[in-house]
Protein backbone atom coordinates (compact mmCIF):
# COMPACT_ATOMS: atom_id res chain seq x y z
CA UNK A 1 0.00 0.00 0.00
CA UNK A 2 1.60 3.29 -0.96
CA UNK A 3 2.02 6.01 1.75
CA UNK A 4 -0.99 8.13 -0.43
CA UNK A 5 -3.56 5.42 0.14
CA UNK A 6 -2.97 4.28 3.66
CA UNK A 7 -2.66 8.39 4.69
CA UNK A 8 -6.18 8.92 2.96
CA UNK A 9 -7.91 5.98 4.36
CA UNK A 10 -7.08 7.54 8.02
CA UNK A 11 -9.39 9.69 7.02
CA UNK A 12 -13.14 8.53 8.39
CA UNK A 13 -15.87 10.76 8.82
CA UNK A 14 -17.14 10.34 12.12
CA UNK A 15 -13.62 8.58 13.25
CA UNK A 16 -11.15 11.18 12.72
CA UNK A 17 -7.60 11.25 12.69
CA UNK A 18 -5.91 13.13 15.24
CA UNK A 19 -3.02 14.30 14.21
CA UNK A 20 -0.23 15.82 15.84
CA UNK A 21 2.02 18.61 14.15
CA UNK A 22 5.87 18.60 14.62
CA UNK A 23 8.49 21.35 14.56
CA UNK A 24 11.36 19.78 14.73
CA UNK A 25 13.15 16.12 14.07
CA UNK A 26 12.88 16.02 17.80
CA UNK A 27 9.25 16.65 18.58
CA UNK A 28 8.49 14.34 15.43
CA UNK A 29 10.56 11.62 16.95
CA UNK A 30 8.84 12.09 20.45
CA UNK A 31 5.67 11.36 18.80
CA UNK A 32 6.66 9.20 16.60
CA UNK A 33 7.35 6.81 19.70
CA UNK A 34 4.56 7.85 21.15
CA UNK A 35 2.75 5.54 18.45
CA UNK A 36 1.25 8.00 16.45
CA UNK A 37 1.07 6.87 12.68
CA UNK A 38 0.94 10.23 10.99
CA UNK A 39 2.69 13.18 11.88
CA UNK A 40 1.94 16.66 10.58
CA UNK A 41 4.38 19.89 10.63
CA UNK A 42 3.42 23.39 11.87
CA UNK A 43 4.46 26.43 9.98
CA UNK A 44 4.50 28.50 12.43
CA UNK A 45 6.82 26.14 14.57
CA UNK A 46 9.62 25.68 11.68
CA UNK A 47 9.58 29.22 11.32
CA UNK A 48 9.63 29.90 14.99
CA UNK A 49 12.87 27.61 15.15
CA UNK A 50 14.51 29.70 12.51
CA UNK A 51 13.77 32.94 13.30
CA UNK A 52 11.63 33.39 10.15
CA UNK A 53 8.13 34.79 9.71
CA UNK A 54 5.30 32.31 9.67
CA UNK A 55 2.76 32.11 6.22
CA UNK A 56 5.20 34.46 4.62
CA UNK A 57 6.79 31.81 2.26
CA UNK A 58 10.45 32.21 4.41
CA UNK A 59 11.00 28.69 5.01
CA UNK A 60 11.13 26.89 2.00
CA UNK A 61 14.49 25.44 2.86
CA UNK A 62 13.70 24.51 6.56
CA UNK A 63 10.48 22.94 5.71
CA UNK A 64 11.93 20.63 2.94
CA UNK A 65 14.77 19.89 5.78
CA UNK A 66 12.18 18.83 8.04
CA UNK A 67 10.32 16.67 5.71
CA UNK A 68 13.74 14.80 4.47
CA UNK A 69 14.29 14.02 8.32
CA UNK A 70 10.87 12.91 9.38
CA UNK A 71 10.38 10.59 6.39
CA UNK A 72 13.11 8.44 7.95
CA UNK A 73 11.16 8.31 11.04
CA UNK A 74 9.12 5.33 9.28
CA UNK A 75 5.89 7.39 10.01
CA UNK A 76 3.36 8.62 7.42
CA UNK A 77 4.21 12.78 6.94
CA UNK A 78 2.17 15.58 6.29
CA UNK A 79 3.52 18.72 5.53
CA UNK A 80 2.29 22.06 5.82
CA UNK A 81 3.64 24.10 2.64
CA UNK A 82 1.63 27.20 3.57
CA UNK A 83 0.72 28.72 0.00
CA UNK A 84 3.24 26.71 -1.77
CA UNK A 85 5.98 29.22 -1.45
CA UNK A 86 4.75 30.13 -4.95
CA UNK A 87 2.30 31.50 -7.01
CA UNK A 88 3.38 29.92 -9.79
CA UNK A 89 1.04 26.29 -10.28
CA UNK A 90 4.76 25.09 -12.16
CA UNK A 91 6.57 25.92 -8.74
CA UNK A 92 4.24 24.38 -6.69
CA UNK A 93 4.14 21.70 -8.58
CA UNK A 94 8.08 20.67 -8.76
CA UNK A 95 7.64 21.32 -4.84
CA UNK A 96 4.98 18.56 -4.16
CA UNK A 97 6.66 16.14 -6.48
CA UNK A 98 9.96 16.79 -4.91
CA UNK A 99 8.47 15.91 -1.30
CA UNK A 100 6.76 13.05 -2.95
CA UNK A 101 10.50 11.97 -4.06
CA UNK A 102 11.15 11.82 -0.27
CA UNK A 103 7.98 9.92 0.84
CA UNK A 104 5.86 12.10 2.07
CA UNK A 105 2.15 11.68 2.13
CA UNK A 106 0.52 14.76 2.00
CA UNK A 107 0.42 18.61 2.07
CA UNK A 108 -1.71 21.36 3.42
CA UNK A 109 -1.91 24.02 0.87
CA UNK A 110 -3.44 27.61 1.94
CA UNK A 111 -5.03 30.17 0.36
CA UNK A 112 -4.02 32.89 2.84
CA UNK A 113 -1.62 35.59 1.80
CA UNK A 114 1.18 37.11 4.19
CA UNK A 115 -1.23 40.41 4.06
CA UNK A 116 -4.14 39.17 5.47
CA UNK A 117 -5.90 38.90 2.06
CA UNK A 118 -7.11 35.42 0.48
CA UNK A 119 -5.62 34.54 -3.15
CA UNK A 120 -8.16 34.87 -6.00
CA UNK A 121 -10.20 31.20 -6.02
CA UNK A 122 -9.38 30.99 -9.69
CA UNK A 123 -5.55 31.03 -8.88
CA UNK A 124 -5.82 29.15 -6.17
CA UNK A 125 -7.61 25.93 -7.82
CA UNK A 126 -4.73 26.24 -10.48
CA UNK A 127 -2.14 25.79 -7.71
CA UNK A 128 -4.47 22.96 -6.01
CA UNK A 129 -4.43 21.04 -9.22
CA UNK A 130 -0.70 21.90 -9.73
CA UNK A 131 -0.18 19.87 -6.45
CA UNK A 132 -2.28 16.73 -7.54
CA UNK A 133 -1.29 14.07 -9.39
CA UNK A 134 1.84 13.61 -7.77
CA UNK A 135 1.04 10.23 -5.05
CA UNK A 136 0.22 12.91 -2.08
CA UNK A 137 -2.72 13.75 -0.88
CA UNK A 138 -3.43 17.94 -1.26
CA UNK A 139 -5.88 18.91 1.72
CA UNK A 140 -6.65 22.50 0.43
CA UNK A 141 -6.93 24.78 3.29
CA UNK A 142 -9.01 27.91 3.09
CA UNK A 143 -8.33 30.72 5.52
CA UNK A 144 -11.77 32.60 5.47
CA UNK A 145 -12.57 31.81 9.00
CA UNK A 146 -9.21 32.03 9.95
CA UNK A 147 -8.56 35.88 8.41
CA UNK A 148 -12.13 36.99 9.03
CA UNK A 149 -12.73 37.50 5.36
CA UNK A 150 -14.34 35.43 2.29
CA UNK A 151 -17.15 33.19 1.61
CA UNK A 152 -16.12 29.33 3.45
CA UNK A 153 -18.25 27.47 1.65
CA UNK A 154 -17.73 29.56 -1.68
CA UNK A 155 -14.06 28.10 -1.53
CA UNK A 156 -14.88 24.47 -0.12
CA UNK A 157 -17.14 24.11 -3.03
CA UNK A 158 -14.50 25.58 -5.48
CA UNK A 159 -11.62 23.35 -4.05
CA UNK A 160 -13.81 20.04 -4.49
CA UNK A 161 -10.92 18.54 -6.66
CA UNK A 162 -8.31 18.30 -3.76
CA UNK A 163 -8.13 15.32 -1.43
CA UNK A 164 -9.33 17.01 1.63
CA UNK A 165 -10.65 20.10 2.73
CA UNK A 166 -9.24 22.02 5.66
CA UNK A 167 -11.18 25.27 7.84
CA UNK A 168 -8.82 26.21 10.55
CA UNK A 169 -10.51 28.72 13.19
CA UNK A 170 -14.27 27.00 13.03
CA UNK A 171 -14.93 25.76 16.55
CA UNK A 172 -18.90 25.54 16.31
CA UNK A 173 -19.90 22.27 15.98
CA UNK A 174 -23.18 23.63 14.19
CA UNK A 175 -20.79 25.33 11.51
CA UNK A 176 -18.44 22.35 11.40
CA UNK A 177 -21.23 20.23 10.46
CA UNK A 178 -22.33 22.16 7.69
CA UNK A 179 -18.81 22.56 6.06
CA UNK A 180 -18.84 18.62 6.67
CA UNK A 181 -22.27 18.58 4.57
CA UNK A 182 -21.55 20.68 1.87
CA UNK A 183 -18.35 18.84 0.51
CA UNK A 184 -17.61 14.97 -0.41
CA UNK A 185 -14.39 15.19 0.66
CA UNK A 186 -12.44 14.59 4.12
CA UNK A 187 -12.84 17.59 6.52
CA UNK A 188 -10.09 18.74 8.66
CA UNK A 189 -10.56 20.85 11.70
CA UNK A 190 -8.06 22.21 14.11
CA UNK A 191 -8.00 20.46 17.75
CA UNK A 192 -10.41 22.42 20.41
CA UNK A 193 -13.69 20.91 20.40
CA UNK A 194 -13.90 17.59 22.35
CA UNK A 195 -12.96 14.27 19.78
CA UNK A 196 -16.33 12.59 20.70
CA UNK A 197 -18.10 15.92 19.21
CA UNK A 198 -16.13 16.52 16.31
CA UNK A 199 -16.91 12.59 15.30
CA UNK A 200 -20.08 13.10 16.05
CA UNK A 201 -20.27 16.10 13.65
CA UNK A 202 -18.19 13.83 10.52
CA UNK A 203 -14.98 15.12 10.81
CA UNK A 204 -12.25 12.98 9.44
CA UNK A 205 -9.06 14.67 10.86
CA UNK A 206 -8.73 16.93 13.91
CA UNK A 207 -5.01 18.77 13.47
CA UNK A 208 -2.99 19.98 16.83
CA UNK A 209 -1.68 23.05 14.44
CA UNK A 210 0.60 24.83 16.36
CA UNK A 211 -0.72 24.30 19.70
CA UNK A 212 2.16 21.10 21.08
CA UNK A 213 4.77 23.83 19.87
CA UNK A 214 2.76 26.68 22.05
CA UNK A 215 2.58 24.01 24.64
CA UNK A 216 5.83 23.20 25.05
CA UNK A 217 7.15 26.67 25.57
CA UNK A 218 4.83 27.25 28.47
CA UNK A 219 6.39 23.98 29.51
CA UNK A 220 9.57 25.48 29.46
CA UNK A 221 8.57 28.46 30.78
CA UNK A 222 7.06 26.52 33.82
CA UNK A 223 10.43 25.40 34.56
CA UNK A 224 11.74 28.97 35.72
CA UNK A 225 10.48 30.80 39.08
CA UNK A 226 7.59 32.81 38.51
CA UNK A 227 6.75 32.35 34.80
CA UNK A 228 4.16 29.82 35.12
CA UNK A 229 0.38 30.61 32.72
CA UNK A 230 -1.09 29.71 30.06
CA UNK A 231 -0.48 28.50 26.70
CA UNK A 232 0.85 30.94 24.29
CA UNK A 233 -1.46 32.12 21.51
CA UNK A 234 -0.44 32.02 17.88
CA UNK A 235 -0.48 35.80 18.08
CA UNK A 236 1.88 35.81 20.90
CA UNK A 237 4.56 33.75 19.30
CA UNK A 238 3.62 35.52 16.29
CA UNK A 239 4.39 39.53 17.91
CA UNK A 240 8.13 37.74 18.30
CA UNK A 241 9.21 36.99 14.97
CA UNK A 242 10.49 38.96 12.70
CA UNK A 243 8.66 40.57 10.15
CA UNK A 244 8.23 39.46 6.41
Amino acid sequence: MSAFTEFRDLHRPGDPLLLPNAWDYGSAALLAARGYRAIGTTSLGVAAVHGRPDAAGATKAETLDLAETMAGLGVLVTVDIEGGFSDDPADVAALVKMLAGLGVAGVNLEDGRPDGTLREIAHQVELIDAALGHGVFVNARTDTRWLGTGDTFERVAAYGRADGIFVPGITGLTEIAEVVAATPLPVNVLFGPPMAALAEAGVARVSTGSLLYRASLRGALSVLPGQEGSVPTYADITALLPEA
